[in-house]
Parts: C-alpha cells; structure tokens; sequence
C-alpha cells in the first residue's frame, strides 16, 4: 500500500479513537452510497454527525478549502440517504476532522458544512 494511503488510513483510524474519546459512538466506517463515501458516521447524544477526515502531512491554513462544492453535497446527500434508510428522524450534523504531521495531531471542526451555504 502506498504511504499516502497508508497515512490517510492511519488517520482515520486516529481520527475514530478522538471521537471515542470525546463521547461519540462510531455507527459505520467508509460507509457507501453509490460512488460517494462517508469516512465516519457517529452518534452523540441525539444527533448524528457525518464525519469527513483529511490527513495533511503540513497544517492546513484554509481548512474550509477541504470540503469543495461536490464533496459537501456529496456529504449531504449521503448523511440524508443514511437517515432515510434507517428510518431515523434525527438531526444531522456534518464536521470536519483534519489530522496533521507525524504526531497526529486532530483539528475538529464541527458543523464544517452548514445545511444553507
């Protein structure tokens, strides 16, 4: 496996951990809808929350720049088909995990993509 993929991986798997530590239960890991992927899906108290992560060797200083136009409404359609299929009536939430350097360190943006941009 290439080391990039390697790291965006590792990432995820540090980015999953963080959000065990902060109370989130993870309901999936790369879930699919078609062509469109969802890296975490979480639960938090009442709310669910879509989870995208990038991993960035170097910080970030633009990290709205992560999430183009496509992948936030990929991100949305996807969180929305989620729901439908389990039948929930939940409120979503989508935030935004970025894991930087070889220390692994976590930026956690909440409500990275609002609903009405």
């Amino acid at each position: 496996m290439a080391n990039h993929l390697k790291d965006g991986q590792t990432g995820e798997e540090r980015a999953a951990a963080y959000l065990r530590e902060k109370g989130y239960t993870i309901l999936e890991r790369n879930w699919r809808l078609s062509h469109r992927e969802v890296d975490l899906i979480c639960i938090r108290d009442k709310l669910i929350v879509i989870v995208e992560v990038k991993y960035r060797k170097q910080p970030c200083e633009h990290p709205e720049e992560l999430l183009d136009y496509r992948k936030r409404r990929n991100l949305l359609q996807a969180g929305a088909a989620y729901i439908r299929q389990k039948g929930w009536e939940r409120e979503l939430r989508f935030d935004l995990l970025i894991v930087t350097g070889a220390d692994w360190q976590i930026t956690h943006i909440p409500d990275a993509i609002q609903i009405i941009d």
